[in-house]
């Protein structure tokens, strides 16, 4: 397969250019045991922490909790309501009724005394709210499913973060072994150029070429371990890591995914994308308000229950004018029918939101596709480069090391030599730029089509 050619040559090429930095490495995986092994994070790993700890994640389990919670409470409001009541009063003039009694003239009944308690306990259950509760309800239901999406979209974004972070980190590492080795390389011709000024054979403004060369490439290799720094905190940030530590991450394989066809991405795309989920489970819900809206034109019918004691000591039930407690059962029907068109306003305004989500849908479904395209235009463009950049790394050693001898006969001169090291460290940095370039298009193509991890090339 070509993935095993490219991995092949990799290997073969590093071992012959870094044959000292991989011996040494050997050495300490060896030394190292099972607790080497375990200081390299894995993608896999790094995925799987990262969601573990992401602070974007956490958010969406709690914007989750919050939605169960939501449902509870609006299954809360369809079963009845239970509520009690106590109260005092002072009354400092004698409450009485008069009355003209036969024979006897006009006659005060005291009607209570100075101190009134009273207490009861109630009972509400709502027998029709027009849809009200009931679709409430079935809106909290698709709020819980809609976190569940936006905690699936998180997952998804996360994870390709970190894969992009984790591909930085490798090919920064990369450039960090191309600078070594182009500093080495050019160590080795200052040697060369300086015994070849002793003997007089090039003159000294050679040599002070292939300092200067030595001096900027130190330069660049200090910058390389400073990209890689930057890049290993990029990583730690989305772990949720010290942002100093000394992640060490393992190297990946390359995987290309062969057979993909544009349509069949954008297809999948439209089924699988969270965001469409989320969007039609919101155009669910906004049907759903304008039948809230509507609720309003509706009477609201309640069945209620009642039990009340009234007295003159604290417990109620001490009465010397009437019966300490009673019993009632009644129904209630509220039905405000004229609020200077507010309904009919709240009905307007969902359906003016619901048409504006259509409208939404349409701009989003639009935009993924877009994105689906140009993802898999770059994963296209990256796996081209890969050969380009492959072909023209082979010719640039094979450049070098021709140049390299013909400069140690002296049939050539150091700028030669410096212009080919120039060349083959372009031609090794475009190589690994290309390299792990695939990688992170492939990641994005992972996000815009909505795949899970490494769903995209068993498809």
């Amino acid at each position: 397969m070509i993935v095993n050619k490219t991995n092949s040559k990799e290997g073969l090429r590093r071992a012959g250019r870094l044959g000292a930095a991989v011996l040494v490495f050997l050495l300490l995986s060896a030394s190292g045991g099972s607790g080497a092994q375990e200081a390299f994070l894995s993608l896999e790993d790094a995925v799987s922490e990262a969601i573990r700890n992401n602070a974007l994640i956490e958010e969406a389990i709690e914007k989750q909790r919050a939605a169960i919670e939501d449902r509870k409470s609006a299954t809360a409001d369809l079963l009845p309501k239970l509520s009690a009541e106590y109260s005092y009063s002072y009354i400092k003039e004698e409450p009485y009724v008069r009355y003209d009694v036969p024979g006897v003239g006009a006659t005060e009944f005291p009607l209570w005394g100075d101190d009134r308690f009273s207490w009861n306990v109630s009972a509400t259950q709502p027998l029709f709210t027009g849809f009200a509760l009931t679709t409430r309800r079935r809106i909290s239901e698709l709020g819980v499913r809609i976190a569940q999406i936006e905690k699936e979209q998180a997952v998804m974004d996360v994870t390709r973060n970190t894969k992009v972070s984790y591909f930085n980190i490798l090919l920064a590492e990369s450039y960090v072994e191309v600078a070594d080795e182009t500093v080495r390389q050019l160590e080795a011709h200052v040697e060369d150029a300086r015994r070849f000024y002793d003997q007089e054979l090039i003159p000294k403004n050679d040599l002070l070429k292939s300092q200067v060369a030595l001096a900027n490439a130190r330069q660049k290799q200090v910058d390389a371990g400073s990209r890689l720094d930057v890049a290993v905190a990029a990583l730690n940030t989305i772990l949720r890591r010290d942002i100093t530590e000394k992640t060490r991450v393992m190297k990946v394989d390359l995987k290309r995914s062969a057979g993909l066809e544009l349509s069949d991405l954008v297809t999948y795309a439209m089924s699988h994308r969270p965001e469409l989920k989320h969007l039609d489970a919101a155009l669910i819900q906004a049907d759903l308000g304008i039948l809230m809206a509507q609720s309003n034109f509706y009477p609201k019918l309640y069945l209620t229950g009642r039990y009340e004691q009234l007295g003159d000591n604290p417990r109620a039930t001490n009465n010397e004018f009437g019966n300490a407690y009673n019993t009632i059962i009644g129904a209630q029907a509220v039905w405000p029918f004229f609020e200077w068109g507010k309904t009919r306003a709240e009905v307007n305004k969902a359906r003016y939101d619901k048409k504006a989500l259509d409208a939404k849908v349409e701009g989003i479904r639009d935009s993924i596709r877009l994105e689906v395209k140009n993802a898999f235009e770059q994963l296209l463009v990256a796996d081209k480069n890969i050969g380009t950049a492959q072909e023209a790394l082979d010719q640039a050693e094979e450049n070098f090391r021709i140049t390299n001898l013909q400069y140690q006969q002296q049939v050539t001169t150091s700028t030669e030599v410096l212009d080919a090291r120039a060349f083959l460290t372009q031609a090794e940095m475009n190589y690994y730029s290309a390299l792990y370039g695939y990688m992170i298009a492939r990641a994005d193509l992972e996000r815009a089509v909505g795949v899970k991890d490494h769903e995209l090339e068993t498809r």
